[in-house]
């Protein structure tokens, strides 16, 4: 016997599950989210970066330490 599972109906779970995952572990999800959103400001700082001039490892150091 075959199942036939309506595409609206496996939405609709799909997204209730999704929904209980994101509620019950927000932390994990929220961590994965805050990498995801370093990894992509870092790239472009990357980006930006190689166009520009080189600087000594004080200049970087002095303007971190702000």
């Amino acid at each position: 016997m075959q199942t036939i599972i309506d595409e609206d109906k496996l939405r609709e779970v799909f997204r209730d599950v999704l929904v209980e995952m994101f509620e019950k572990k927000k932390n994990v999800f929220h961590d994965i989210v805050i990498e995801a959103m370093e990894d992509v400001a870092l790239s472009r700082a990357i980006q930006q970066g190689e166009g520009s001039g080189t600087a000594s490892r004080k200049e970087v150091f002095d303007m971190l330490e702000g």
